[in-house]
């Protein structure tokens, strides 16, 4: 099969997807879950006209000059019941932060600005017309539609949620990704590899990612290099009801290389397998039913970038959000790279900002797909398009911004 550009395998892994059905949860449980539709106010906020300082409600006219004097007829405090009466010529209110503005008054004059003798009190800055009011629905109306379908809730937008008064949320309901690791080699953090083992890695990176971005998780475990082990994992899958299997090793080209064959033997239909793009190349993507199946290569760095650049945009999809794939930033190079062949390459890349506002993008010294520590170390992925000639520092670059 030959080598599948990547927007090409990555408008694959997105044909077809569909949000997932919609639910209503308690607020206090929304927060990060992508809204199904519109939310619109239930109330305006303020409701009324409120007093934005401790002070007293006036008609403008009545105190525009220093030295003037009023009566004080009453008092609002913040939450308690409205004035009853109004103000009228030559009156004041004593009122409060939060509390409602009394019918004929225009201006609230703060605390400090006056000196108050009993019953009367002298204005010392002059009123204007709707100095300290918050008018009625300065913040939103009834109706007004504030949050958005697709929008991935925040702690600030659950405060608006809470404000419009919403008790419950329509959203999607969440991604579920299991993630099934294979191959005799792998030991768990802790013990010591023996001859020819590795500690493996992937599946905490892949979790940690996959939940970041709003997915629940299904831990599959570590399958053995047989091919009725990788199968029994694949079927556990199924039956998690999982949304998303992602497999890491087992991708490429191998006596022990049982993963494809499996998700074959499990009637799953494959889209493509081998990308033309570095590191990642040995990668499969296919779907089982409404399962979607992404095989991610075994070497760390490989499985990642391939997870950062499909599966992420894959969970979105899923989750309805609004925007799907990652944003492109534009950078310069920091250091000279060298021209490229055919494959797309993601180089893992340090980020710099210059005091002219400039962002530069520094390759890390050594590309190898099994290095972790210049994964961990990297801030970005450095995108060079297939036969990119040489490019010196300086040159104009684009990068994706990795999680920080």
């Amino acid at each position: 099969m030959a080598l599948m550009p990547v927007s090409d395998a990555l408008a694959a892994v997105l044909a077809g997807v569909k949000p997932l059905p919609e639910e209503m949860i308690p607020l206090d449980e929304a927060y990060h879950h992508v809204l199904a539709r519109d939310v619109a106010a239930r109330r305006t906020q303020p409701p009324e006209a409120m007093s934005a300082m401790d002070g007293y409600a006036v008609r403008a006219a009545d105190a525009a000059k220093v030295d003037a004097q009023l009566t004080v007829i009453g008092e609002v405090a913040a939450g308690g019941r409205p004035f009853a009466g109004a103000v009228g010529a030559g009156e004041a209110v004593r009122i409060f932060t939060g509390g409602v503005v009394p019918a004929g008054a225009d201006a609230v004059v703060i605390q400090e600005d006056t000196v108050a003798e009993g019953k009367r009190i002298t204005i010392k800055e002059a009123a204007i017309a709707g100095r300290h009011i918050r008018p009625a629905g300065v913040d939103f109306r009834e109706g007004d539609v504030l949050l958005r379908m697709g929008t991935r809730l925040t702690e600030r937008d659950l405060a608006l949620a809470a404000g419009m008064n919403h008790p419950h949320l329509p959203v999607r309901r969440r991604p579920k990704v299991a993630i099934l690791a294979t191959g005799d080699e792998l030991v768990m953090p802790g013990i010591s590899p023996g001859p020819g083992q590795i500690v493996y890695s992937n599946g905490y990176a892949l979790h940690a990612l996959a939940r970041q971005e709003g997915a629940d998780t299904v831990d599959l475990g570590v399958a053995a290099d047989t091919l009725e082990a990788t199968t029994a994992g694949i079927r556990r899958a199924r039956e998690s009801g999982a949304d998303v299997l992602i497999t890491t090793g087992g991708a490429s080209v191998g006596d022990h290389d049982l993963v494809q064959q499996a998700l074959r033997d499990e009637g799953i239909a494959m889209a493509f397998w081998k990308i033309a793009m570095r590191p990642g190349k040995p990668m499969m993507h296919g779907r089982l039913g409404a399962m979607g199946v992404i095989g991610l290569p075994g070497n760390p760095v490989s499985s990642y970038v391939c997870a950062f650049l499909f599966m992420v945009p894959l969970i979105r999809a899923l989750s309805g959000r609004a925007v799907i794939h990652h944003r492109r930033e534009r950078a310069v190079l920091g250091r000279e790279v060298g021209a490229n062949d055919q494959r797309e390459d993601y180089l893992r890349a340090r980020l710099e900002r210059r005091d002219d506002g400039t962002l530069v993008a520094l390759p890390v010294n050594h590309q190898d797909s099994s290095l972790l520590a210049n994964l961990a170390a990297a801030q970005a992925l450095l995108v060079r398009a297939p036969f990119a000639p040489k490019a010196e520092a300086g040159t104009p670059c684009e990068v994706l911004r990795l999680p920080a």
